[in-house]
Parts: structure tokens; sequence; C-alpha cells
């Protein structure tokens, strides 16, 4: 089964400093029918303006991860990490048992960000720091992995969460074909272009939620970026 969402069905939230579209409850959006996909409990796109950011603040038992689309975050965290995460890089923050952070654009230009939270497979991490510079701006029709916690992918960010988060450019006329279990579901995130999984049009925002299926055949008519996100079907509650 494959499920629609269009773009304007994403709750908008603006802060001046921050624009934000939520695809899952958030902050100030609350809606008992979206709080999770699998394990997947937050999907945030961000533009933070320049001179501004998330002063310190505290997390605990998730799995954080950051894809910084364009410009550059100053990280800074009770762990006693200072970092520039860069356009191309991937993080990962195990809040764990708890941690404070703050995420700042330094820069004159504008920073263009996706933040995704995941409920951990295990309560009580030891909080810990991952970042990976992985060029995935420069990936051509094939689907590269950013961040997993399935042991088969090597050489990519872990997280604590049974899921893999892909991103992909697909050039106009070229296909994927993208291996699943009935066991498992699947969120398809436009970023830019436009493409058909299993036969359902998607537009530039546009999401596409996935279960029940085997496999997902995502063919671009246009040149297209998105992101790709795999994950158990079971959803984590706790």
């Amino acid at each position: 089964m494959v499920k629609l969402i269009n773009a304007e069905d994403r709750h908008f939230s603006s802060a001046g400093w921050l624009k934000s579209h939520f695809l899952f409850s958030f902050a100030d959006y609350y809606d008992p029918t979206n709080m999770q996909f699998g394990p997947l409990r937050v999907f945030n796109d961000d533009y933070v303006a320049p001179k501004s950011g998330f002063p310190q603040h505290p997390h605990s038992e998730m799995e954080i991860i950051t894809i910084v689309l364009d410009g550059e975050v100053t990280h800074e965290d009770s762990m006693g990490n200072k970092t520039i995460i860069s356009t191309g890089d991937v993080q990962r923050m195990t809040a764990g048992t708890g941690i404070t952070h703050s995420e700042t654009n330094n820069s004159d230009k504008e920073l263009h960000l996706l933040q995704l939270w995941f409920l951990t497979n295990k309560r009580a991490l030891n909080p810990s720091y991952e970042q990976k510079h992985v060029d995935f701006h420069d990936s051509k029709n094939e689907l590269i992995p950013l961040v997993t916690g399935q042991k088969v992918l090597e050489d990519v960010v872990f997280m604590n969460s049974n899921s893999t988060v892909y991103y992909s450019y697909l050039k106009k006329d070229k296909e994927i074909d993208f291996k699943t279990f009935e066991i498992r579901k699947t969120l398809i995130y436009v970023l830019e272009g436009e493409l058909f999984a299993n036969g359902m049009q998607a537009t530039a925002n546009d999401q596409l939620r996935i279960d029940d299926e085997s496999a997902i055949l995502i063919r671009a008519s246009q040149d297209s970026s998105f992101i790709l996100i795999d994950v158990p079907a079971v959803e984590a509650n706790y």
C-alpha cells in the first residue's frame, strides 16, 4: 500500500529565524493519528536564518540525526563536542540518559537541514556522538546510505535503531528497485523533482508512506532527489 501525503499537508511553523515543516506531531503541532512511522518519531525540514539557531537544550532517549543539505551548523554539546557540520555531512547523537546541545548558523547564508529522531531499540544508553562526510550530493542513480542500525552496511553513521536512511539523486527516466519486506515500512520524502513509486506520483516536498510491499520501483520523470527511510513495521513505544 502506498499513501501519498501532499507537501501542503505538512505542518508549517515559523519563529522568524526558523522556518520548519513537520512531517509528524512536534512542538505546537499535535495529531494523535500522525505521531510516528515505525520508530521514526520526528522528521523536520528546517531553514535557519543567518546568525541564529537553537540555544542549549536537553534531550534523552532518542537517536537524533542531522543531515545538512545546504550551509553549515555549529554544534556544541555536554559531551564536549564542538564541531562544524557542513553540506554533505551527517551527524548522529545518541541522547540516551541525557544530553544538552546547541545548534547555530553562524554563517551569512541560510541553512537548510533535515532533523530526524528515532526511538531507540534499547533504553538508558550512554550518550554518544558520530559525524561523517558522506558526499551524497555527488551521487547519481543510486541509494546512498547515510545512517543505519542494520549491520549489513559498512562505513555508514551508526544509530541504535533497526532502520536505515538513504539519499538519492535520480536522473530523468532512471529507475531504482528497492527491495523490502512486508514486515517493514518505507517513507520517501521528495526534496526536488518528480518521481513515481510503485505507480504513485510525488513531487517536491510530498511524502510517500509505504507498507505491505516486497519491492518498490522508483522512477524519476524529472531529475529528482529524495530521502528514503526503511524502518521496521512494529512501532517502538515508550
